[in-house]
């Protein structure tokens, strides 16, 4: 269907998330198709990844990912199976988009899951390198300006995200925000002791101590009760 289009250059095809990114990476394509089941990375997470600085169509067998597909600002969602005209239809979107200013890729994890389904893993570039982390694995989360910091067994790796964002992406049963800049995985904690005259801190397995604010101990107290 692209090979119609005499201005269309296709400059890469890809069977994973993995040489998804890596291709968007080295080819900085304009357009991007992208399934959203995928091995390795789903299209959502491989989106994450490589930002919005080009036009995404997903295609899908699944219709229950389109309202999820908009809410990540892809240009049009083809849902399979598709005629030529849609396809046509899809592409021409794409490149009225590209004309456009991309919205900021920063909180696309905060939108990309479907309503009631808390993030599982996290997905980190670092560098050429992509982290793939279970959720259940990280001691907390701690806010730097527009990024944070992901503390697992004692190694920090940054996501570009705001702690917010990411905050609501998680289970609230096991993580909680204890401090402006702190989100702290419940199961890590082992107690909670008194940090200055006024204040208290959280004692995690590892020995780490983190400050607690009035309201985030609040928070925490009616979860560990």
């Amino acid at each position: 269907m692209l090979m119609r289009h005499a201005d269309i250059e296709i400059v890469a095809e890809c069977a994973n998330g993995f040489e998804a990114v890596k291709a968007a990476d080295e080819c900085k394509p304009d357009l991007i198709f992208l399934d959203v089941q995928m091995p390795k990375l789903d299209g959502f997470e491989v989106l994450e990844l490589i930002g919005t600085d080009s036009a995404v169509v997903f295609v899908t067998a699944y219709d229950i990912y389109a309202m999820k597909a908009f809410e990540v600002h892809a240009v049009d969602y083809l849902l399979e199976p598709f005629s030529a005209e849609r396809f046509d239809a899809a592409v021409e979107r794409a490149k009225e988009r590209l004309h456009q200013r991309m919205p900021a890729a920063a909180d696309l994890a905060a939108t990309a899951r479907l309503p009631s389904q808390y993030l599982e893993r996290l997905v980190i570039k670092d560098g050429a390198r992509v982290h793939v982390i279970p959720v259940a694995q990280i001691d907390y989360l701690e806010a730097q300006d527009d990024y944070v910091a992901v503390h697992i067994a004692g190694k920090q790796l940054l996501k570009q995200q705001t702690l917010s964002s990411l905050e609501e992406a998680l289970d609230p049963g096991q993580f909680i925000r204890i401090h402006r800049s702190y989100v702290v995985n419940v199961e890590r904690v082992t107690r909670i002791e008194p940090y200055t005259k006024d204040s208290r801190a959280v004692i995690l397995q590892d020995g780490t101590k983190l400050p607690v604010s009035q309201s985030g101990y609040t928070r925490i107290s009616k979860l560990m009760d």
